[in-house]
């Protein structure tokens, strides 16, 4: 599964009053629950797919046809999730070759969003932390989680920081933009159109689907996380803003220890989109695994604005107090890592205490 950088999740999607859920059935839930899923889900991706066109999709944006475009990733994640997890009641050769076509989709529209939304951070955290937004530059100030920094010093390199980071993301989203306008327009987006147009209507389930439960398939999606998550640091995740994972996070490429949290965000999304099949989205299970996803988004994007904050700070013969206020900019992001590995250890221990 392709990463999305979309979120925060979205509480309502996937919600659909005609899905019937495991109690509604009087017993274990059987294909049936998953085909109307899937139907559900189809019929938004072409609603979405249909409110694009209308609105143009071409523009950096009309709040219609932002909202349309997230609710196409939204739809191709849950379809794509939902028929990941279970593969064995669905005919094997078309699973195979939708879901990746459906990742490459979601992955590609998701690009010009994560940049805007890396850009708005970066900027809100230059201001916070330099006081340049609503506070005089002072000698020093306590910023959260125990971080002393010099505002005067970060002041002066403030806005050039922030310059660099716009121009360097806007021209990241320009191209983010141009690259999912070519892909909408592609040959290889009508494929995947078409596919789900199909599914719409008719859900290749193998013969046998008909009296399978689907229990043991969502059960092992769930195992899957429970052992991802049992191999995160969660006691050194419990004590915020703990040093010995900073001195990892600010080391030139943190991405080996960011990588296990974000494959714990990929399988709670496929383990919520497989409870989604049986219980529907309403459920309490589904409140409570929004609260650990939340945490994981938030993680998510701190840990890419750091490393866009490092980047910045690599570029060639820049001031030193903008490189200054890039590296203030860097750790304050790898801060908000450890906040939200704090925050997800904590949800993670009721969603434990909510199960049994």
């Amino acid at each position: 599964m392709a990463q999305q950088h979309l979120d925060p999740t979205d509480s309502t999607a996937g919600s659909s009053p005609e899905l019937p859920t495991a109690l509604e059935q009087g017993g274990a839930p059987t294909a049936d629950a998953l085909a109307c899923y899937l139907r559900a889900q189809a019929t938004e991706f072409l609603r979405a797919l249909r409110l694009h066109r209308e609105t143009g999709g071409s523009g950096h944006g009309t709040e219609e046809s932002v909202d349309a475009a997230r609710a196409l990733r939204r739809s191709a994640r849950r379809i794509s999730g939902s028929v990941h997890t279970f593969r064995p009641l669905l005919e094997e050769a078309w699973s195979a070759e939708l879901c990746p076509e459906l990742a490459w989709l979601s992955g590609t529209l998701a690009r010009e969003h994560a940049c805007q939304a890396c850009l708005e951070r970066l900027l809100l955290a230059l201001h916070r932390l330099s006081g340049t937004a609503v506070l005089p530059a002072q000698p020093t100030e306590e910023v959260p989680g125990g971080r002393a920094v010099d505002r005067g010093n970060l002041t002066v390199g403030a806005a050039k920081a922030g310059a660099l980071l716009e121009r360097q993301l806007t021209l990241a989203r320009t191209r983010a933009h141009s690259t999912a306008l070519q892909a909408l327009g592609s040959a290889r987006f009508h494929a995947v159109a078409d596919k789900v147009a199909v599914l719409a209507s008719d859900v290749p389930l193998t013969p046998t689907a008909a009296t399978a439960d689907l229990t043991p398939l969502a059960a092992a999606a769930r195992e899957r996380l429970t052992d991802a998550v049992a191999a995160l640091p969660l006691v050194t995740a419990g004590s915020p803003y703990n040093a010995e994972a900073l001195v990892h996070g600010l080391s030139p490429d943190p991405s080996p220890q960011d990588a296990p949290w974000h494959q714990v965000r990929l399988l709670l999304r496929l383990h919520r989109y497989a409870r989604e099949v049986l219980d529907g989205a309403d459920s309490p299970v589904i409140a409570r695994l929004l609260a650990a996803g939340q945490a994981l988004d938030r993680h998510r994007d701190a840990s890419e604005a750091a490393a866009a904050a490092a980047s910045a700070a690599r570029t060639p013969r820049i001031a030193p107090a903008t490189a200054y206020a890039l590296g203030v900019l860097h750790a304050d992001q790898r801060h908000e890592v450890e906040a939200a590995r704090f925050a997800f250890q904590q949800s993670w221990l009721k969603q434990a205490v909510g199960a049994g």
